[in-house]
């Protein structure tokens, strides 16, 4: 899936959307999530957040988690002439944001496919990330409640930092952190 996860985010990363407003990040996500056979898709939750169910083969345990990644770009000018370059003029996904989310699509198509686990894969694709409340948003729109989440994980990346190395501000935080790998 590498080189599909790569084209997904190259097109997301083309075409940035900010904040809440997200049409067509949205669309793509949900359209994706369709195509791979998710149980339930529900757009428009926290304004523009979308969000797909997926039950294991097993469900056994009745355990709910979500697994999320923030959609959003930022507003800024980019210059690095690459070939998948913002084709929005002011707009960027400078943040990785589209890195998470292509991630997460990856993940919820293997899930999808496999549906080797017990319980339910919640994915969530968050708007407006960078400032504008959009997880409280979800929340407000009953994130939690509606699918019976219990835990919520995620991610960033830092491409710089090398395999097995904490992220400075993790490591002084005293926080857990292993490297996956």
């Amino acid at each position: 899936m590498h080189d599909e996860i790569i084209a997904w985010r190259r097109d997301l990363h083309a075409n940035p959307e900010l904040g809440y407003e997200l049409p067509r990040t949205a669309s793509f996500v949900a359209d994706k999530l369709r195509v791979f056979g998710c149980d339930e898709v529900a757009e428009g939750i926290g304004r523009s957040g979308v969000v797909g169910v997926i039950r294991g083969r097993n469900d056994v345990s009745g355990k709910v988690i979500g697994l999320r990644a923030d959609m959003d770009a930022l507003p800024i000018q980019e210059t690095t002439g690459l070939p998948y370059a913002s084709a929005t003029e002011g707009r960027m996904h400078a943040c990785g944001h589209d890195g998470h989310t292509a991630m997460l699509l990856g993940a919820a198509k293997v899930l999808s496919e496999t549906r080797n686990f017990d319980g339910t894969a919640v994915v969530i694709f968050q708007p407006a990330e960078e400032g504008q409340g959009g997880a409280k948003a979800m929340c407000d729109d009953g994130l939690m409640t509606r699918w019976g989440i219990e835990r919520v994980f995620a991610l960033h990346n830092e491409p710089g930092l090398d395999v097995g190395r904490s992220p400075p501000a993790l490591a002084r935080s005293g926080l857990p952190w292993q490297a996956s790998r």
